[in-house]
């Protein structure tokens, strides 16, 4: 507790709140789609719309960040969110509420990108626990999402829009007068920077695999709600506010117990097997008996999250707002192309069709890491910090 500063707990509390939006739209896909007349790939589109937005933002939003400073660029990112939550609450169609999602995902990659940054530059206990406690926020916005979303879903789909909005006002707040720059601030960057560290070798394999990662999990939080729609509001916020709290608890707890003992490639190549093989078995049920298996992702989810995340800062020599916008671009590309597509299969050839695609998506990212393991971990003993240490003792 002693090395996080009010700063980085701010930075904590935004980050919290930012990763909420995720999440809140969860509970009410049904309901949006009952009340606008929208199949299940154009409410998918609400995530689709998104997270593309993210990627493509994440080109510049890390190099406007080392321009603008972190505090700055989260700012403005934390702005148009409160903005564009506030019109996703008025859309009056389903295109509209597509096209303002986007925006949200605008202001949500400036945030993103500079947050971790912020956290890590403000800590003074080395990277692992900032990270950790990044990780910790990232899990349990997510899983609050959900609960805000099904709650206030059960009076109208439009008031969780509202309410995050205030939330997001509020971490505007904290973030202006409590968070402040790192004494160290990095050297102005350009957008070239993001695809020179691409064409580093750990960055660009750690990415890729990362990539169909996100697939995977993005089909599981962006499209299982709509293979539960048989579930109340309410319990859909319950459903997966217990699949974000799995996600929170394996991402701080659980990944640090297994890389004390095993080494951190081998917790991942095992875990992604694992998951693999629970969304292959998804597949397989009907969609009324999902609902276990379901919250029981989350497990596995934090632990990759965890994993993914902190590889991408400590494979990559480059400084932290480039190594973070090389990594986010590419994985959420592949975030981005989940939501419509499943939401195409599960209309076309069944509801649990798309649990298939994301199992395989993530098969080749598995066979893919298994030739990338001895370059990720010779990056990680020359650049890492809290990884390279456990692979050093593994």
């Amino acid at each position: 507790m002693k090395h996080f500063p009010s700063a980085v707990w701010a930075t904590a509390f935004a980050t919290f709140v930012a990763f909420m939006g995720i999440g809140v739209v969860d509970p009410l896909l049904p309901l949006i789609g009952r009340a606008m007349g929208a199949t299940h790939a154009e409410v998918e589109w609400l995530f689709t719309s998104y997270i593309a937005v993210m990627a493509l933002t994440m080109l510049v939003s890390g190099v406007l960040g080392t321009r603008l400073g972190g505090k700055r660029t989260m700012l403005l990112g934390l702005g148009l969110v409160v903005v564009f939550a506030t019109l996703s609450g008025k859309s009056p169609s389903i295109e509209f509420l597509a096209i303002v999602r986007g925006g949200w995902g605008l202001g949500n990659a400036f945030f993103t990108s500079t947050a971790l940054s912020i956290i890590v530059g403000l800590s003074t206990g080395g990277m692992g626990p900032a990270i950790t406690l990044y990780e910790a926020a990232l899990g349990l916005g997510i899983a609050t999402g959900p609960l805000l979303g099904g709650f206030l879903g059960s009076y109208s789909w439009r008031d969780p829009f509202f309410g995050t909005a205030t939330l997001m006002a509020i971490a505007f707040l904290a973030t202006y007068f409590l968070v402040k720059e790192p004494a160290r601030r990095e050297t102005p960057r350009t957008a070239r920077d993001i695809f020179r560290a691409l064409g580093y070798r750990p960055v660009l394999t750690n990415a890729l695999i990362g990539l169909t990662y996100s697939f995977a999990f993005f089909t599981i939080l962006a499209y299982s709600p709509l293979t539960l729609s048989h579930l109340s509001p309410v319990a859909l916020g319950l459903t997966y506010f217990a699949w974000g709290i799995l996600v929170a608890f394996s991402s701080v707890v659980v990944v640090n117990w297994l890389i004390a003992r095993w080494s951190p490639m081998t917790v991942l190549k095992v875990n992604l097997a694992v998951l693999i093989g629970v969304l292959v078995l998804m597949g397989f049920l009907p969609s009324q008996d999902l609902l276990g298996l379901v919250v029981a992702t989350g497990f596995f989810c934090g632990i990759s999250n965890a994993l993914f995340t902190t590889l991408a800062m400590e494979v990559s020599p480059f400084p932290r707002s480039i190594a973070s916008g090389a990594y986010n671009f590419v994985r959420w590309a592949g975030a981005a192309i989940a939501p419509a597509l499943a939401g195409w299969i599960g209309q076309r050839f069944g509801l649990t069709w798309p649990f298939f695609l994301a199992a395989g998506v993530l098969f080749f990212g598995w066979v893919a890491l298994m030739p990338a393991t001895r370059l990720l971990e010779g990056a990680l003993r020359q650049h890492g910090d809290h990884l390279a240490r456990e692979v050093k003792t593994s």
